[in-house]
């Protein structure tokens, strides 16, 4: 499974790219706000900073709109995807996009059959978003081990991003799914490094290395 990370903050994507462990980003309207910044500019810095896709969304909510900005978008950077919302448009937005052989990311999906549609018209990732399904008492790891099972039987070479990771659990569990792609926030992004025993095991070894070797070094 490949992990991107949900956030337009440069500081969070550069600690968490320095690992290693980022293989594209992803944003939306609300994260860029929140930051603050220019869009177009902060989206550029991320692309530059990240090898693979990162995904800026369309403000637009007709299809002749989201065509023209999605159109401009993909001229920022070859990293850039577009993303564009599940609506009736928004298909047709991207079904126009995809034969001009632009990438794009359908959100806000919360079922197969909206995953269905954006196979359909040739989406190159499409966002099923769990937590947020979780939240309006859906069931949403269901939703997408159905649009995952839906996608293996017929063949559907459109990528499953599974979003709106709230913990780890969620992580590993749209994993199991056969998700191709975890988009993750920063804090669910940290706290998947920790967990109790490990700090308990490395205090041990060290208590153990200093009662037998003292204050001895490797370097």
């Amino acid at each position: 499974m490949k992990f991107f990370i949900d956030t337009a903050n440069l500081d969070e994507i550069r600690e968490m790219n320095d690992l290693g462990i980022v293989d594209g980003v992803t944003t939306n309207p609300s994260i860029i706000a929140r930051e603050g910044k220019d869009l177009k500019q902060t989206l550029i810095q991320i692309c530059e900073m990240v090898n693979g896709p990162v995904s800026g969304e369309v403000l637009a909510l007709d299809t002749e709109g989201m065509v023209k900005e999605g159109v401009e978008i993909s001229k920022w950077h070859p990293n850039m995807v577009v993303k564009i919302p599940l609506t009736q448009a928004g298909i047709g937005a991207v079904a126009q996009l995809s034969k001009m052989g632009i990438k794009t990311n359908v959100t806000t999906v919360y079922s197969a059959s909206q995953a269905l549609l954006a196979a359909k018209v040739g989406a190159t990732y499409v966002s099923p978003f769990v937590g947020r399904s979780d939240d309006v008492l859906m069931d949403g790891m269901r939703m997408l081990r159905d649009i995952c099972e839906v996608y293996r039987v017929q063949g559907i070479k459109t990528q499953v991003l599974a979003a709106s990771m709230r913990t780890p659990t969620y992580v590993v569990e749209a994993a199991r799914a056969g998700a191709d792609v975890a988009t993750i926030p920063y804090a669910t992004m940290k706290k998947m490094f920790w967990h109790p025993m490990t700090d308990v095991s490395i205090d041990d070894f060290m208590k153990d290395w200093k009662n037998a070797m003292g204050d001895a070094k490797i370097l």
